[in-house]
């Protein structure tokens, strides 16, 4: 709160007027980036093209308080940072359309499953689900662009791991991975009850976007494995 005021009332100490006016030349840097850019802007691009002696997380901290409140906020996501409506107003910018088809039953279980225990493969989301998963599930999660091909497990017949993407979590509204709902979170909202397996507890999913230690990277061709067209018919993106 501090910072964001420096950029609009004048220091009582004259020795801050420099420090003031980089910060606030800063905000009104990072501002226009982001504006003019059609996709979230990384914290670090912004970061090189602020005065010197100004930090990227100092000018953005203080620009998202800016805006904290109005109808236009400043979010981050996945170290990326873009503008969007304020969630309460989002009624505003509704318009009449087709209906969309949600995601079936086995897709959101699917995306649950990769989001909270990736790197996963499909034998352990089968192992999770207790049932069987079809190819087109897998497919579909792909065209969304919310699911990716991570790389490769290092165990007999090197399977292909799943994770997911920067755009689950713009989609979702979620800054990191770490933003997905625990335990108790998930038993407020009544998605759990009381009858749970001793021991039972949700995962802590990494943002790191890198192999792990027991991963390969994907080989040549790995990414046409799926190019022959889903089994099951394509779902549009539902709503967060």
């Amino acid at each position: 709160m501090a910072e964001a005021a420096l950029l609009f009332d004048e220091p009582e100490d004259p020795a801050m007027d420099l420090r003031t006016e980089a910060l606030r030349e800063a905000a009104r840097i990072a501002e226009a980036l982001i504006f003019a850019s059609a996709e979230p802007v990384e914290e670090s691009d912004i970061g090189k093209r602020l005065p010197d002696g100004v930090s990227a997380a100092e000018t953005m901290a203080a620009l998202r308080e800016i805006y904290s409140g109005r109808g236009i906020q400043l979010v981050r996501v996945a170290k990326r940072w873009t503008f969007r409506t304020a969630p309460d107003l989002g009624w505003l910018l509704s318009r009449e359309r087709t209906e969309q088809r949600k995601l079936s039953r086995a897709a959101l279980e699917t995306l649950s499953i990769i989001a909270y225990h990736q790197p996963t493969t499909r034998a352990e989301i089968e192992d999770i689900r207790g049932v069987a998963i079809s190819k087109g599930t897998l497919d579909v999660l792909l065209e969304t662009g919310w699911v990716r091909l991570r790389g490769r497990r290092r165990a007999p017949g090197r399977p292909v791991t799943y994770g997911s993407t920067d755009a689950f979590l713009l989609h979702f509204g979620l800054e990191s991975l770490s933003d997905l709902p625990g335990l108790e979170e998930l038993k407020g909202a009544g998605l759990f009850d009381g009858r749970l397996p001793p021991g039972f507890g949700v995962p802590q999913p990494t943002d790191d976007a890198g192999l792990s230690e027991d991963e390969d990277p994907l080989e040549d061709g790995d990414s046409d494995l799926f190019d022959s067209g889903p089994e099951e018919p394509a779902a549009e993106m539902p709503e967060p």
